[in-house]
């Protein structure tokens, strides 16, 4: 390893989704910067309030180096965070929007839907930064992903609506060939339900027997993405594959920001509504500007923390 190559922390709370953002952000600046990346539990390094109100660290394996950037994802990460903020020379970065003042931290990286301002230190991002690398060419093989959550806060979640809709997708493209997986909310009816779909042309995936590795591959191997709209994560890794993605029609729920930031991603072109799934299937959706935040954050951060841009 380059000697002047930046040594980034990436700071987990072990949760799959925090993860996911902190894979996508570190793989990029290995890519960008050759950084030395690691990543750190938190919840194995119990931080006492006291050290991070006065940003007191606690000891640290020396064997990790000194961190240019340290990088934290999920509120059991923010204490760890905080403590680190006075380490000479190391940056503090925050994802999502923290507890704390922003101003305790070097930058933050929001999403939008969380209605704080851009400034010289936040960026904020379309969506969910996720570990998902656009693909350079998509399929022309007739292959369709769906992908199902479950009851959220944000959308009014109605299984029958949801097998209707696919059942009609299905039956609009006899032709294609199709993979289903539901997800940890799932409802059980509505996982039986889809199981009962399996057939010649239809696979039903297991969702806890899938690998880290799977939704990629699976969406390699895609013409068009399906998506149920309540988890923002899993629409914004379908966008950023760049395989055309279009949502299930779900109710938003009235004041939720993620539906504000769903809908947003709409009106944008990175994903389509169930009501333009023509174009989805005919692989029409525009393509004047793609998703891909994890790179655009990255850069940002190299821009400005990393080689003495100034903020």
């Amino acid at each position: 390893m380059d000697s002047s190559a930046p040594v980034v922390w990436l700071l987990t709370d072990n949760k799959p989704g925090h993860r996911n953002q902190l894979k996508g952000l570190g793989n990029r600046l290995r890519v960008l910067t050759g950084a030395s990346v690691t990543e750190i539990d938190a919840t194995e390094i119990p931080v006492p309030l006291w050290r991070a109100v006065i940003g007191m660290a606690p000891p640290m394996d020396e064997s990790l180096g000194n961190p240019n950037l340290i990088i934290a994802a999920g509120s059991g990460t923010h204490r760890l965070l905080l403590s680190l903020r006075r380490r000479r020379k190391a940056k503090t970065v925050v994802l999502m929007k923290p507890g704390f003042p922003v101003g305790w931290v070097d930058a933050a990286i929001i999403p939008s839907h969380d209605d704080v301002a851009p400034s010289k230190h936040i960026l904020t991002t379309e969506g969910v930064i996720n570990a998902i690398t656009p693909l350079a060419r998509i399929t022309d093989k007739p292959e369709g992903l769906i992908l199902v959550g479950g009851p959220s806060p944000h959308f009014d979640w109605d299984n029958d609506v949801v097998l209707g809709q696919i059942s009609q997708l299905m039956g609009h493209y006899p032709q294609w060939r199709w993979t289903i997986s539901g997800s940890r909310r799932t409802p059980e009816p509505l996982s039986d339900k889809l199981q009962e779909l399996g057939g010649p042309k239809i696979t039903v995936v297991d969702a806890d027997r899938t690998h880290a590795s799977w939704l990629s591959h699976q969406l390699a191997a895609s013409r068009a993405a399906w998506v149920t709209p309540d988890s923002a994560s899993m629409v914004c890794e379908a966008a950023t594959s760049g395989v055309p993605t279009g949502l299930f029609e779900l109710a938003p729920r009235q004041g939720s920001r993620v539906a504000r930031g769903i809908a947003s991603l709409v009106e944008k072109g990175y994903v389509a509504r169930w009501s333009d799934h023509a174009a989805v299937m005919a692989g029409k959706l525009s393509e004047t500007h793609h998703l891909w935040e994890a790179d655009r954050a990255a850069r940002w951060l190299i821009h400005h923390y990393l080689k003495g841009g100034k903020r």
